[in-house]
């Protein structure tokens, strides 16, 4: 399944980058699985997205939680839980 990744604030400040393009291994089929798969590439990456920090989740532009379901060509995003404008 290919999904598209956003990134924003801190968390795109800590990962280097603001979005990118990803085909889900099997079983990834969550929000919070997208998450745990990406803090699992270490680094930068675990520093960001650890299940130990609080962020806020969308997918395709709405609010959701780690349960969420994850489609073909959708939008996964993660941000902290203040973002200023």
């Amino acid at each position: 399944m290919d999904i598209t990744l956003r990134f924003f604030a801190s968390v795109r400040e800590t990962v280097g980058t603001s979005q990118e393009s990803m085909t889900l291994p099997p079983g990834v089929a969550t929000v919070g699985a997208v998450r745990l798969h990406l803090a699992g590439r270490g680094g930068a990456w675990a520093q960001a997205l650890s299940p130990e920090r609080a962020l806020r989740m969308a997918f395709n532009q709405v609010m959701c939680d780690a349960d969420t379901q994850v489609k073909e060509g959708g939008e996964v995003a993660f941000f902290p839980p203040v973002t200023g404008g």
